[in-house]
């Protein structure tokens, strides 16, 4: 993916957070289960997280040529964390709640990759 296209989806992917947050907030906290509705925000809540990291990688040239893996699980994490946190919240079938590990298991290995990706990153400094 290219950094370009990269900075673009994480700004896309920040307003929606936003959008499905104001939508959590006003419209389904009276049709929603508090249970479902507590899932609903953290799927909110961990795509804003990971779209933010998403915009800081790819806000440094240097930064974003180092973080390739750590991207790609960061997206995996996104489609199957946060995804399947609003999909389930949305519509209780059990396969999307079961689908959620894969995700938060991506997004622990995306940090812990990034630790790794970044571990001789040296940022150039300009004065």
């Amino acid at each position: 993916m290219k950094q370009k296209t990269c900075l673009q989806l994480s700004f896309l992917l920040l307003a929606i957070s936003v959008a499905l947050g104001a939508v959590g907030a006003h419209l389904l906290e009276k049709n929603l289960a508090p249970k479902n509705l507590a899932t609903f925000q953290t799927g909110v809540k961990y795509l804003t997280y990971h779209s933010l990291a998403l915009l800081i990688f790819s806000s440094s040239s240097e930064l974003f040529s180092k973080l390739t893996w750590s991207k790609r699980l960061f997206f995996v994490g996104l489609v199957f964390f946060c995804g399947n946190c609003l999909i389930y919240a949305l519509t209780s079938v059990k396969v999307f709640a079961l689908l959620v590990p894969i995700g938060g298991f991506a997004f622990i290995l995306g940090w812990l990759v990034g630790f790794f990706e970044i571990k001789d990153y040296s940022p150039s400094i300009s004065k």
